[in-house]
């Protein structure tokens, strides 16, 4: 397993406890208004609102809100809010870069929540273009394991359909293509008959850096910081760390 992947599995698994705490409720219900607003309201015809509409499902979002939420974004009850969708970027302690990705109705107030996140959590923002380049746009399909299912079955599944790789995260399968393939990947699992806990394009790192247990502290408690803002949809980050940072951190849980 690569060392991104042992990432990816504590990312996973830290979805997963937030969408028990209700946490990202506001936030996908946002990304559907969004995804409605911009490409209409029927999920038939718009793959970004399908999919913004079956995470929040995954999510235990009610379907009543869902519903308001395609409304409001596709306008059918003529209220709403215009969004924009803002990067941000910066380090975390020790040299992590970090690409911060935003979606507001204030951009004033996002960027003063980005500006004291990083200065009170010891990291920095940077100039617009010196952390982007180190991340590339990329689709990711995540496959939950069931009994049996390989990670040959899954790449055979999705191969024909654009997909680059698969990675083993230990509960699931990470399949990874270019981001303009991830919703014919995504369509492929389905066909397949599996099931997926999630399917959306995301900045991957091209370069990461190994953190000790200080380090990844240190960096988990900006990202957290980050995240405790509305405005903040998604934090990247280009750490990794080893099975025993991993473990160590786990435990502090």
């Amino acid at each position: 397993m690569s060392g991104h992947s042992k990432w990816a599995t504590t990312k996973h698994q830290k979805a997963a406890k937030d969408a028990k705490r209700g946490k990202l409720f506001a936030k996908l219900i946002k990304n559907i208004e969004v995804a409605a607003r911009t490409g209409g309201g029927d999920p038939g015809g718009n793959p970004t609102l399908y999919d913004a509409i079956q995470k929040a499902k995954k999510s235990s979002v009610p379907n009543e809100n869902i519903d308001r939420a395609v409304k409001r974004g596709s306008g059918a009850d003529g209220g709403g809010v215009d969004y924009e969708t803002i990067m941000y970027e910066g380090y975390a302690p020790g040299g992590v870069a970090l690409l911060v990705e935003c979606l507001t109705d204030n951009r004033n107030r996002a960027a003063a929540d980005v500006r004291v996140a990083f200065t009170r959590n010891g990291g920095s923002m940077a100039d617009p273009g010196s952390v982007a380049y180190m991340f590339s746009r990329q689709g990711v399909v995540v496959v939950p394991k069931t009994d049996g299912l390989t990670e040959d079955d899954v790449l055979l599944a999705v191969l024909d359909a654009g997909a680059e790789e698969v990675n083993d995260l230990g509960e699931a399968f990470e399949i990874i293509s270019p981001a303009s393939d991830f919703v014919a990947v995504r369509k492929a699992v389905q066909e397949a008959g599996l099931d997926y806990d999630s399917a959306e394009a995301e900045f991957r790192p091209s370069v990461e850096i190994e953190v000790d247990v200080e380090g990844a502290r240190r960096v988990l408690r900006l990202i957290e910081a980050l995240e405790d803002s509305d405005d903040v949809q998604n934090v990247y980050a280009n750490f990794d760390a080893s099975d025993e940072v991993l473990a160590a951190l786990g435990a502090e849980d």
